[in-house]
């Protein structure tokens, strides 16, 4: 409150807005707003509830998200306070074992504002980057319960519009080891030290141990399929970046790099060796972290430091089972 009052008191004599003055720059707003929509998140108003993964400080994601919520249908924006070409941590110099101890700090404070039930499907938009081929967005589609997901066809990243969300059948469903929830749940079990984290993951042995393999290289393939799983308990999030921490072979790029849809991340390398043991010596993997929230929104694989595949997150929604079974009535 003092720090109100303080605000108060330096803007005494600042003009008071009227709607005058007001009414151009709220139309130059709503323009850019419209200009800027997620074609897959404008949903039909009889729907009942479209939440976003978004966490009480920012943003999950760097890019803005419509979020519609009950009654009405009305919309609003969640974005992030400032450019993230602006913010984020000096890295020039940062070790990894730093960035990921402020990563899990960041994390760990943070909350999501709706938790998946168990009858909730997650659809994640991501955007695919590769050397001589057109950009392209597709859609994942996994029930929150279920241990299979569904990937929707690339569409070109200038044509989103065309997208349409694949629904369910037989052919179309991937199986996967675990469902979201599995993980979600193993996650909420891990203890917050970076050591007691890798006495779990390898108890769990989830990843078969490669030939040959030494400790950081298994170390290394338990926690890769979990840093992007669909959902994340944020505790859980901030022990894997404490036991990624322990793992030799980690460096910070000493610059944010540009991904998808002209966003900007912090980049944490490591050698492609780690989980790949025939990659070549001069091949990485590129974990992509949110400058803001320290989210994990993607990964990229680089080959002599040009990057030859990169998978990122442009947004992510939860879907519940009412929801999507209207939208089948109506497509």
């Amino acid at each position: 409150m003092q720090e109100l009052t303080r605000v108060r008191e330096l803007r005494a004599d600042a003009p008071a807005p009227d709607r005058a003055r007001l009414t151009p720059g709220r139309q130059r707003l709503l323009a850019a707003a419209r200009t800027d929509e997620r074609p897959r998140a404008v949903w039909d108003q009889r729907r009942k509830v479209v939440v976003a993964l978004v966490f009480v400080a920012v943003s999950a994601i760097a890019v803005a998200t419509t979020v519609v919520v009950d009654g009405g249908g009305a919309e609003r924006k969640v974005t992030p306070a400032v450019s993230p070409t602006t913010t984020g941590p000096h890295l020039e110099g940062m070790t990894a074992p730093e960035l990921l101890e402020r990563a899990a700090t960041a994390v760990e404070r943070q909350r999501l504002l709706v938790e998946p039930r168990e009858t909730d499907s997650i659809v994640t938009e991501q955007y695919l980057e590769y050397p001589g081929v057109e950009d392209s967005v597709r859609e994942r589609w996994v029930k929150f319960d279920e241990a299979a997901y569904n990937l929707g066809p690339a569409t070109p990243a200038d044509r989103r519009e065309e997208r349409r969300i694949v629904h369910d059948g037989p052919e179309d469903w991937q199986p996967l080891s675990h469902s979201p929830k599995q993980v979600y749940d193993f996650l909420a079990t891990l203890p917050a030290d970076g050591e007691g984290t890798l006495q779990a993951l390898r108890e769990r042995n989830a990843v078969p141990d490669a030939a040959g393999a030494g400790q950081a290289e298994r170390d290394y393939a338990e926690i890769a399929p979990l840093l992007d799983a669909d959902a994340q308990p944020m505790r859980g999030l901030a022990s894997l970046y404490r036991a990624l921490a322990t793992v030799p072979g980690g460096t910070v790029v000493d610059h944010q790099v540009e991904y998808g849809y002209g966003e900007r991340a912090v980049a944490l390398s490591y050698p492609a060796r780690l989980d790949t043991p025939n990659a070549p010596a001069n091949a990485t993997t590129e974990w992509l972290l949110d400058p803001e929230t320290y989210r994990v929104v993607g990964h990229r694989s680089l080959v002599d430091g040009e990057v030859r595949s990169s998978v990122s997150v442009a947004s992510r929604i939860v879907v519940h089972e009412e929801q999507e079974q209207q939208e089948r009535k109506t497509d």
